[in-house]
């Protein structure tokens, strides 16, 4: 009964998580039933897109049989397996049980999705944490078995992190007791109160909450208050419903993927406000080349929001009605903004570490910055094929030679190569345009 309640609690919030993501695919697409609805591979090939920010082939169609399905999940999973992390693990998960929809699979494929591409992805620009003593986590030793390194990487991993899970938690610890003394010690029971959530909601906005109210209320009263807050004040999807957590045994997955959303809003780590707790917790070895200046983390911070702001903006220009002309006048407007922004990111967004990681501000904007320009690019097709007639044709031929002079051409390939390579293409692109 346990396990039941636990997985129709993870397939509520990890269906949650999708569609706060799909709902920035073109054309927005949404999850109703997960088991059901990512057997085609369809929505999980779109989601993977969000979230990497690539094109990947996908087969559709009103007739699609079990073999395209089959086809469509399978390139999923090797568009995962090829992004050569460790947290990306696909033990016995198969193309066909996808298709099949194996509850407890489907479930495995999402969190490892939601593990790479949120968790460790804002967790890996955290700084290295000292070791806390075993009495404040349940979770170290699991972790560690569960979610270490290989071997061969954890020497290099570890000065600067733990595990994703390890990190989160240790994160969770440093904000809720720096200044309110409140003890996390897991993803499990810490958290029923909801006094756990509304310390992560005073770290970022202090002035969102008054702990002594929240001490006084009732479980279920700080649930719904922290989930409302977090999303009405900080646009932080609400993933979560009291119920969900103020049982017995809340989900630890389904809490994880919550809380490494208040990541993106959480100040700079490395911030000079500190009373000296600072040296206790984070490791003193860290790389201070790594460290951005007060003032660089201002201005990321403020193109970050330029940069969701003019993606919604976006959207809304690109799905408006109007002539032709309008449209590419507001096309060209966005673009001429984004392009002006994208000299004064360039510099902020040199690599401040050692090994030419980039800080989680510096990751937040490139993401951004990644996701606005496919938007452009895909809206520029779109204009030059709804040109009439022949127009329509060249435009989306021309389109096509642009992206075939960027498959397969490594920028490490020699000079020479690379002219050969592009000669190729095009002249292969223009016996194409001929036949046409």
């Amino acid at each position: 009964v346990q396990r039941q309640t636990q997985e129709a609690v993870q397939k509520r919030t990890f269906t949650k998580w999708i569609n706060s993501h799909l709902a920035k695919h073109k054309p927005p697409l949404v999850v109703a039933d997960l088991f059901e609805d990512i057997k085609d591979g369809i929505k999980l090939l779109a989601l993977l897109e969000v979230l990497s920010g690539q094109k990947l082939p996908c087969e559709q169609g009103r007739q699609l049989k079990r073999i395209h399905w089959v086809s469509n999940v399978g390139t999923a999973l090797k568009f995962l397996e090829s992004r050569r992390v460790s947290v990306i693990k696909l033990v016995n998960i198969n193309a066909t049980d996808i298709v099949d929809g194996r509850p407890s699979i489907v479930l495995g494929l999402i969190w490892t999705i939601i593990l790479y591409f949120q968790i460790e992805e804002l967790t890996s620009n955290l700084p290295a944490i000292r070791s806390l003593s075993s009495s404040t986590s349940s979770v170290d030793s699991k972790a560690s078995s569960e979610m270490a390194s290989p071997p061969m990487k954890r020497k290099v991993v570890t000065k600067f992190q733990g595990s994703a899970k390890r990190a989160l938690l240790r994160w969770v610890q440093h904000v809720a007791s720096r200044h309110l003394a409140i003890e996390v010690k897991d993803f499990g029971l810490s958290w029923r109160s909801g006094v756990a959530f509304h310390s992560v909601i005073h770290a970022i906005r202090p002035d969102l909450v008054d702990m002594e109210l929240v001490q006084k209320r009732t479980n279920r009263e700080n649930l719904e208050e922290a989930f409302s807050l977090a999303e009405n004040e900080l646009g932080i999807p609400r993933l979560l419903d009291p119920e969900d957590v103020d049982v017995d045994k809340p989900d630890e997955k389904s809490i994880m993927t919550y809380i490494a959303q208040f990541l993106k809003h959480y100040p700079d780590l490395h911030d000079s406000e500190t009373d000296g707790q600072q040296e206790e917790v984070f490791n003193s070895d860290f790389p201070k080349e790594s460290v951005l200046h007060r003032e660089d983390r201002r201005m990321l911070r403020e193109l970050k929001t330029w940069l969701d702001q003019l993606e919604r903006e976006l959207l809304r220009a690109q799905g408006a009605e109007g002539s032709l002309p309008d449209k590419y006048q507001a096309f060209k407007g966005f673009r001429v903004q984004f392009e002006m922004k994208k000299k004064q990111m360039e510099g902020l967004l040199q690599p401040v570490h050692r090994e030419g990681r980039l800080s989680s501000d510096q990751a937040l904007v490139k993401q951004a910055c990644e996701r606005v320009s496919a938007r452009l690019l895909d809206w520029h097709i779109h204009l030059d094929k709804s040109l009439p007639g022949v127009l329509g044709v060249i435009g989306a031929w021309l389109h096509r030679g642009e992206m075939a002079l960027f498959e397969e051409i490594s920028i490490q390939q020699a000079h020479e190569e690379t002219a050969n390579v592009i000669h190729r293409k095009l002249e292969q692109h223009r016996m194409e345009g001929t036949l046409c």
